[in-house]
């Protein structure tokens, strides 16, 4: 579920961390916020309806050290106090005598069973939550066995059938802290004498970059001044890795920034770059030559620059393991795939969408792509001999994506991530993978990690395809234009902004829009359909623009703009008729085409004109406009861009 996590034991007010730390995770999603702080025996509580902001307002001077906190995206019973976390096993939700707190993301499935097994125990409930079911349950543990906090999370949650990301404090015993997971994300970060739990490393980033992450059926319980003890949820002792996280502070602030949206469409062309960052390479040192050369073989310092345009992808390079044994490599693996099936949802099934069209025209594979959310409930045909699945999610967390690896791998199919977190739970579920180095995406509308994701599926296809489906010289012409793509992207935003805040201006009371493309710009056009929708809440569809003629066509009228893509490409002339067709019928028709193509001005009302290049690449560049265009529209109808309504950046229950 799309709430956040965070919780403090140390030295420091915890009252500060938690709040600066519910602050970062609001992209995340969310409708209530709480924290519950113990303090001289007292476990206080504090939770508010709205905005991090307003729980500061009474929350930030609350005495103690540690402490729990959350952001709640309501899915069992309305956004209220009542149903907000912190919950505690008092009838009051904020009695201070309680004798411990829990927060929690996940949905529980057997709550109505258990509840009802409580409730003939004599126990009553307050709230409309799953949350508070588990609550009870551990408090009938503790009271039935006269356990401990600890052993009797643990007994509690051997009941428990569903997804869980928790963690406990406690009245009674307030040097320690309590977490667990199950199928949603939880990771402890250590600092010096001081520990964190988030459910994402963004709520303690400022504090220490040393982290654990759990796994799936893992406990951690910290303990002031003997520190952490991971261990599965059976009771068996873990040595977990120690993970340095890269990243930095300044890159999850806005930055000047109005919003975080704006930030990350602008960023584009350094993430592009950081992206293809030691992986895309034009020139090689020449091989030395018997006079030049020194004597053991190697290339002077200042030897010369080969023309030699190629691609290293270090996650396919590795081998495959099967039993202990040494199979092949990554790559190798790939090349003889005889189906491709790419699993991913919303924007990331996008970008899966562009992969099959450039898998199928540079490796000649058959590819399917498949939302995440489907896979796993139809009865798909599996060869694992013969099929590779490839999972792609920004946050490595998804559960539908992640539901969709496990499924395949289930039937023993290789599968492949493709995320933006590192360390995250599809990068170390998988037999391999290609990390897109991105950088942290706050905005809940995706940008910068679309673009990033296309980039990789894309070097993907050409180290596939390099000496195996298409020839050297096609190889290394789209590995040259592949690194100018920073720079056209730059181009772009620079070029046509204020144009796209003119388009804005004039369409921003719209009701509905089409967005149209052709080719490997069809899923551009979802893409672009789904970013009007997501942030300015107009209704938007996007087609593959000769499908227009089977239904959609009904609703063009004058009032309804109708965005191109109009590339100068292999289908470009169908497109130009498709574009006759909506001005027949009075349509407003915006295209996005390549410069110097001025044979579009007279048939539509805007043209932005962007780079030309191969229309394998080409996604990468038309998405930009759409990116810009949805941003500019959203502001001027006053829409909460970094936070629209109802959603939330990662979905991982």
């Amino acid at each position: 579920i799309m709430c956040g996590i965070t919780a403090y034991l140390g030295a420091k007010k915890a009252a500060d961390i938690l709040l600066s730390g519910l602050a970062r995770l609001e992209y995340r999603g969310y409708d209530s916020a709480g924290v519950a702080i113990c303090s001289e025996g007292k476990l206080n509580i504090r939770k508010k309806v709205g905005k991090v902001k307003e729980l500061a307002a009474v929350a930030n001077q609350m005495p103690g050290s540690t402490g729990i906190g959350h952001t709640r995206w309501a899915t069992h019973g309305e956004p209220s106090e009542r149903n907000a976390h912190p919950h505690v096993p008092s009838a009051a939700q904020s009695a201070s005598d309680a004798s411990f707190a829990l927060v929690h993301n996940g949905i529980i499935e057997n709550f109505k069973t258990l509840k009802e097994s409580l409730t003939l125990k004599g126990h009553k409930f307050y709230s409309d939550t799953d949350t508070e079911v588990l609550v009870k349950l551990i408090e009938d543990v503790k009271t039935t066995t006269g356990l401990g906090l600890e052993e009797a999370v643990r007994q509690a949650l051997s009941h428990v059938v569903g997804a869980y990301g928790i963690c406990v404090c406690s009245r009674e015993d307030p040097d320690v802290l309590v977490a667990a997971r199950l199928g949603s994300p939880l990771m402890l970060g250590i600092g010096e004498g001081e520990w964190f739990v988030a459910s994402d490393a963004s709520a303690f980033l400022e504090y220490t970059r040393q982290v654990v992450y759990l796994n799936d059926g893992e406990m951690v319980v910290i303990r002031r001044g003997a520190g952490y003890q991971v261990s599965t949820i059976k009771g068996n002792k873990l040595d977990p890795e120690v993970i340095e996280l890269e990243g930095t502070l300044e890159s999850i602030e806005k930055g000047g920034y109005s919003h975080f949206m704006l930030k990350e469409i602008m960023e584009q062309p350094t993430s592009l770059e950081n992206c293809m960052r030691g992986r895309v390479k034009l020139h090689a040192s020449a091989p030395p030559s018997p006079v030049q050369g020194s004597r053991d073989g190697k290339a002077p310092d200042d030897a010369p620059q080969q023309d030699s345009p190629h691609i290293t992808l270090g996650g396919i390079e590795q081998v495959l393991y099967k039993d202990g044994q040494e199979l092949e490599t990554m790559l190798s693996r790939l090349q003889r795939a005889r189906r491709i099936i790419i699993c991913g949802c919303g924007t990331s099934w996008h970008a899966g969408l562009v992969g099959e069209y450039i898998f199928e025209q540079l490796c000649k594979v058959p590819v399917e792509v498949e939302y995440a959310s489907e896979f796993r409930y139809r009865a798909v045909v599996l060869r694992p001999e013969e099929d590779i699945v490839m999972v792609i999610s920004q946050s490595g967390e998804t559960a539908d994506t992640l539901a969709a690896l496990r499924h395949a791998k289930s039937f023993g199919c290789t599968v492949l991530g493709i995320c933006n977190t590192v360390g995250s739970t599809i990068a170390r579920e998988t037999d391999g993978g290609i990390y897109l180095h991105a950088g942290p995406e706050i905005g809940v509308a995706s940008t910068k990690a679309f673009t990033a994701q296309v980039m990789v599926l894309t070097m993907l296809a050409l180290r596939m395809a390099q000496n195996h489906t298409i020839d050297d010289k096609e190889y290394r012409d789209l590995v040259r234009q592949m690194a100018a793509l920073p720079r056209q992207v730059e181009r772009i935003i620079q070029n046509n902004e204020e144009k796209l805040k003119e388009i804005g201006k004039v369409y921003r009371y719209a009701q509905h829009c089409l967005f149209l493309g052709r080719g490997y710009n069809y899923p551009v056009a979802l893409e672009g359909a789904l970013k009007m929708k997501e942030i300015s809440y107009i209704h938007a569809e996007g087609y593959p623009a000769a499908e227009m003629k089977h239904g959609p066509i009904a609703l063009i009228d004058n009032l309804m703009p109708v965005f191109f893509i109009a590339m100068q490409d292999s289908i470009y002339e169908k497109v130009k008729s498709n574009i006759q067709e909506v001005r027949a019928r009075k349509g407003c028709v915006i295209a996005i085409t390549d410069e110097g193509n001025d044979e579009l001005d007279e048939m539509c009302e805007y043209v932005i004109h962007i780079p030309k290049v191969h229309e394998v690449l080409s996604p990468i560049l038309t998405v930009i406009p759409m990116q810009l265009l949805s941003y500019h529209i959203a502001i001027m109808r006053g829409c909460d861009v970094d936070m629209p309504r109802n959603l939330a950046k990662s979905v991982t229950t």
